[in-house]
């Protein structure tokens, strides 16, 4: 299975231009997952929710709409993250898309910093989808810091955990290995790198966009400061072994009992 990301600096606001530079990277890619990053085509720096309403979108919309050619075209499933608009709420939002069709919509759980001033946070249950025969999970951003999302993905059978991201703090990458050991999964990692200063914030992004192997090691790893592309050839059905070693698995050897 052919997986990887796209890692953009996109301009805020500038949907257009955004998704125009997504067609640029994407240019005779051929994948069956391809991820790209949390709020990919506007922006993430956010100073009031009048902004947040005007480039938010229905689900079926410009950006679902031009990622649903982009799957025809590449022939992958396509995770990506966007503002979701439904019943006077707004929600920091991915979708996953495949042959044209959107597949499923996941709502971020764990909203971080100031986005609790402009978003809702995510009311659907975390789902795993099988796409291009592989189980598929998302998770946005912050949600890495939280390991029962992951855990919770693994549980239901994922594979590849698909994670759109918008980062900021330095320690994600490296616990994104983490998650991987612990869950024996692999993980798709989309980062955003440049800078946006609006109102209050100024964020600089990290880039480091990263394919992770359920065994923890990292096989992509995309630079700091520029966008790029990167794809790698994995396994999936690796991550449905769940020994370490002769005696212990990760997911059977689980004591909830002990957990509360």
């Amino acid at each position: 299975m052919r997986v990887g990301y796209i890692q953009n600096s996109p301009l805020f606001g500038e949907k257009q231009k955004n998704l125009a530079a997504i067609d640029d990277l994407l240019v005779d890619v051929r994948a069956d997952l391809i991820v790209l990053p949390e709020l990919f085509a506007t922006g993430y720096t956010f100073t009031s929710v009048d902004e947040v309403a005007a480039l938010s979108e229905d689900v079926d919309d410009t950006t679902s709409r031009y990622l649903c050619q982009k799957s025809e075209d590449t022939g992958a499933a396509i995770v990506a993250g966007f503002a979701e608009r439904e019943n006077g709420s707004y929600y920091n939002s991915s979708f996953i898309i495949s042959g044209g069709k959107i597949i499923g919509t996941y709502r971020k759980l764990q909203l971080f910093n100031r986005e609790k001033l402009f978003f809702t946070p995510g009311n659907l249950p975390l789902k795993v989808h099988t796409v291009n025969r592989c189980k598929i999970g998302i998770m946005i951003c912050f949600d890495w810091i939280f390991p029962e999302i992951a855990r919770t993905l693994a549980l239901q059978g994922a594979q590849v955990i698909a994670h759109p991201a918008n980062l900021v703090m330095p320690w994600c990458q490296r616990a994104m290995q983490t998650r991987c050991i612990e869950n024996r999964v692999y993980a798709v990692t989309a980062n955003r790198v440049g800078t946006e200063k609006r109102g209050e914030d100024e964020n600089r992004f990290t880039g480091g966009s990263q394919v992770t192997s359920c065994d923890g090691t990292v096989l992509s790893f995309a630079s700091a400061d520029f966008p790029c592309v990167d794809f790698i050839d994995i396994d999936p059905a690796l991550a449905d072994n769940k020994m370490i070693n002769p005696y212990n698995d990760v997911i059977r050897d689980r004591r909830p009992e002990f957990y509360k």
